[in-house]
């Protein structure tokens, strides 16, 4: 349990941090004279550092442990954060909201903590422990964004950031607990350590790849990057362009971080009991009957509230169902690799979602276009998720016990 908690809070921190970073969107890009284009490819950026280092920082943490690779990743947050805090040009946005905060990301985050704690648990608890882990961690957004937007607007979005930072160096000490090596978890749950050992990095990657299913589980996944990063960071911009107060963007996200505990709760609890991909199609469906509803209405504080609940409650819910079902297939011994390699795609959609919310916006002066892209996205990833099957993919773990 201590390995669950702790794995948890650092994700409090880490996803709540970053969840926060849409708040400064206005206030640096209004100090430094610039176009919305410019803060939001840093976050693209960031998005895109995250997904691609996923894969091989996963596959550190399946060699040397978890906690080794949160402790550099928590440091690398914290450094970055500092920088950002001085970034008067692009170029120091980048090297520091995008390189390396997306680095420390990648190493604090779903894939990492949730390689951990899957060979400490029992199958027929994983989805469930993720979902807990994923709804604990749901708590940073709930907590930073209010926190993130009382210090901008009392202590200015430079110290808000270093505030930050100090945040983040908390996840160094709460990596301790996590510095169990492969073979240590494997005398923990013997079960856990499958029979595929014989094969590589890259064998284990290209196996995936060329798993139709795996490329369907990876399609959605690129669906909910797009979505949760245009809309995390835009939405209070857009709020505002509508005539709604920043005040009620801040509490927007905060609502989705709050209903998403309960989202991702329920999702690990249904995942234990329910085909997976199937969830998948309904979560999908359910947030592009949300947008087109949101973008429908004329703009109010309390249709932007409804909007963070309900989108809140399907939020990152996919995290939870999408590593399950990866678990299903190929067994958790290479998780945290195969789950920063699906998350890969993830955050390649991620970096769509949050360059072209500014790029377009910056061409048209409208997201309109944006919200539409999303919902069109909604309906391929649920079309894509509802044949996926949870079978295994190496013919020896169909007798594992995995």
């Amino acid at each position: 349990m201590t390995i669950l908690w702790c794995g948890a809070l650092v994700m409090t921190l880490s996803l709540g941090i970053r969840h926060a970073f849409g708040l400064f969107l206005q206030p640096m890009s209004l100090d430094n004279h610039w176009g919305r284009e410019v803060f939001a490819l840093a976050i693209a950026l960031q998005n895109l550092i995250w997904g691609l280092s996923q894969p091989f920082i996963g596959r550190l943490a399946d060699k040397l442990g978890s906690g080794p690779v949160i402790l550099v990743g928590g440091l690398l947050y914290a450094l970055g954060l500092a920088l950002m805090s001085t970034a008067h040009s692009q170029g120091i946005l980048i090297a520091s909201a995008g390189v390396l905060i997306g680095l420390g990301l990648s190493c604090t985050t779903y894939p990492v903590v949730f390689g951990a704690i899957s060979r400490v648990m029992p199958a027929q608890r994983q989805s469930m422990a993720m979902g807990i882990c994923m709804a604990l961690g749901s708590m940073g957004q709930f907590t930073f964004l209010p926190t993130g937007l009382f210090m901008i607007n009392h202590t200015g979005w430079s110290s808000a950031l270093l505030i930050l930072a100090t945040f983040a160096v908390v996840m160094i000490p709460l990596s301790r607990p996590l510095f169990i090596k492969r073979n240590n978890a494997a005398a923990i749950h013997p079960v856990k350590e499958l029979v595929n050992t014989e094969r590589n990095m890259m064998q284990t990657l290209k196996a995936a790849l060329k798993h139709k299913e795996f490329g369907l589980l990876a399609l959605g996944y690129f669906v909910c990057g797009f979505q949760v990063v245009f809309i995390s960071t835009h939405l209070p911009s857009y709020l505002q362009d509508k005539g709604v107060s920043a005040n009620a963007g801040s509490t927007a996200l905060a609502l989705i971080g709050l209903f998403n505990i309960f989202g991702s709760y329920t999702a690990g609890w249904l995942g234990g009991k329910l085909r997976k991909p199937m969830l998948l199609t309904v979560i999908y469906s359910l947030r592009a009957l949300a947008i087109l509803v949101f973008i429908s209405v004329p703009p109010s504080a309390t249709a932007v509230y409804v909007f963070g609940a309900v989108m809140g409650f399907i939020w990152l819910s996919t995290v939870s169902l999408t590593t399950g079902t990866v678990a299903s297939m190929f067994g958790v011994k290479d998780l945290a690799m195969l789950g920063g390699l699906v998350f890969t795609f993830h955050q390649i959609g991620a970096f769509l979602g949050g360059w072209l919310g500014g790029l377009l916006f910056d061409l048209t002066g409208s997201y309109t276009v944006v919200w539409w892209i999303c919902i069109g996205l909604s309906i391929v990833a649920a079309s894509v998720s509802w044949p996926v099957q949870e079978k295994p993919a190496y013919p020896e773990l169909a007798g594992a016990k995995a």
